[in-house]
């Protein structure tokens, strides 16, 4: 993939210097602003509804040049802003093949979820409104532009570099999740999604790694650093430095995957370190949808 990148990508890369790890208290396990219903799991569950619809919207876009189809999103679902997304222009078979599978998986679980929250006499939230352009101010807040230039759609490695500011959070965020759910059979459900999750944050890691390797380019490992610095000033929790001597995120002790609280992932999606009652902004400019949704600290 090596020097594949667009005009875009170029841009990505200014300014790019070797990362700060990113701050190391761990996250409280479990913490989650108080459910308002008397069914956390199905609080929960439409929760981690809204983070597979935006996934699965950046894949879909990325591997097909369009998102959801209004079945999968939902009745009276929101819009997605998706200017400037549009299918990668792959340079290898093999990767194109990748973001076909990923997007499927996501897909996949949107439907398991909504399906999981129906049959326990829960209503599946619709997809909320995603802004995908918010990569743009984003990769500027991590240090990674001078302007808000990034567009993960342009290139293999601006994909890459996309999909890690996600699958890390994802994996977190079921981790953090676990211990509020109290129902056997959706926990064991959650835990499968979890792993499906862990596989493609690994996956992503070890692409990003393999360029080091590749081309003797550090560059990705470090905007990816950049990235991880940026999580974990706005959403707290671990984060391991990317490097060829470390693809895991988890911690070197136990070897034990981090966890964030339900509003530790609020911040990060919302692009908001501090403060509590907000209650949109960043990938969705008008909020989650359900019950959890606002910050609590």
């Amino acid at each position: 993939m090596a020097g594949a990148g667009t005009a875009a990508a170029a841009a990505l890369l200014a300014g790019c210097n070797d990362s700060t790890p990113a701050p190391s208290s761990p996250p409280p396990t479990g913490g989650v602003n108080p459910p308002p219903t008397s069914n956390p799991n199905l609080d929960v569950l439409n929760f981690a509804l809204n983070l597979e619809y935006l996934e699965a919207e950046f894949y879909l876009y990325a591997a097909t040049g369009q998102g959801l189809s209004s079945a999968d999103a939902g009745s009276g679902a929101g819009t997605t802003k998706a200017t400037g997304a549009a299918v990668v222009p792959w340079a290898s078979s093999g990767l194109a093949q990748y973001a076909a599978e990923i997007a499927q998986d996501e897909v996949n679980h949107v439907r398991f979820l909504r399906k999981a929250i129906t049959a326990a006499n829960g209503t599946p939230i619709s997809r909320p409104d995603i802004d995908l352009t918010f990569f743009a101010p984003l990769a500027m807040a991590a240090g990674i532009t001078p302007t808000p230039t990034f567009n993960p759609f342009t290139s293999p490695q601006g994909f890459l570099i996309g999909a890690f500011v996600f699958e890390d959070v994802g994996v977190t965020a079921y981790h953090g999740a676990a211990g509020l759910l109290t129902d056997k059979t959706i926990l064991t459900a959650a835990a499968g999604i979890l792993g499906v999750e862990a596989y493609h944050a690994a996956a992503i890691r070890t692409l990003l790694v393999g360029m080091v390797a590749a081309a003797n380019d550090q560059t990705y490992v470090d905007i990816a650093n950049k990235v991880s610095a940026l999580r974990g000033t706005l959403g707290g929790g671990n984060e391991t430095t990317l490097s060829s001597k470390s693809i895991v995120a988890a911690d070197t002790t136990n070897a034990i995957a981090f966890a964030r609280t339900t509003d530790q992932v609020l911040h990060i999606v919302y692009g908001t370190a501090g403060g509590a009652g907000l209650s949109k902004g960043g990938f969705f400019p008008s909020g989650l949808n359900g019950n959890i949704k606002a910050t609590a600290s």
